[in-house]
């Protein structure tokens, strides 16, 4: 029986930077060249000072853990293997407010502690996506 594939990310200008960022290790978000205002999800204005010079930016990928859930049902057969897994929402360090839903990898569920240090690391899906996750910071797990 062939593997399910990842759902692919949509083509999207706004967003190609992110996945292009992704697939070469780095955590690029958008930043508002006119006020300093990092901004995530991608937008074509700035939400602080609604300039419309936005360009991404590599960011640091150290934050804490803002939220988390547990998932049991698969939205995609390709998940179907990797239950359950935990969806996380990360502050990242560089702003407060921004922040960056992904999945939080290298600890159970028992261990999550809203609040602990977290950081990003790649993940290759298949030949033609990498995603980022986060993990706990080495030696600060709640």
């Amino acid at each position: 029986m062939e593997q399910p594939t990842p759902p692919m990310p949509l083509a999207d200008p706004l967003s190609d930077f992110f996945w292009s960022g992704a697939e070469q290790g780095r955590l690029l978000i958008q930043r508002c060249q006119a006020c300093g205002t990092f901004i995530h999800l991608p937008r074509p204005v700035c939400r602080a000072c609604r300039s419309f010079d936005l360009a991404p930016e590599e960011v640091s990928g150290r934050g804490v853990l803002y939220s988390f859930s547990e998932t049991h049902k698969p939205f995609h057969p390709f998940f179907v293997d990797r239950m359950p897994y935990l969806l996380a929402v990360v502050e990242l360090e560089e702003q407060r407010d921004l922040r960056v839903l992904s999945n939080l990898v290298g600890i159970a569920e028992p261990d999550v502690r809203i609040g602990m240090d977290v950081h990003v690391d790649f993940e290759r899906l298949s030949p033609d996506l990498t995603i980022p996750v986060f993990r706990p910071a080495a030696g600060k797990a709640a």
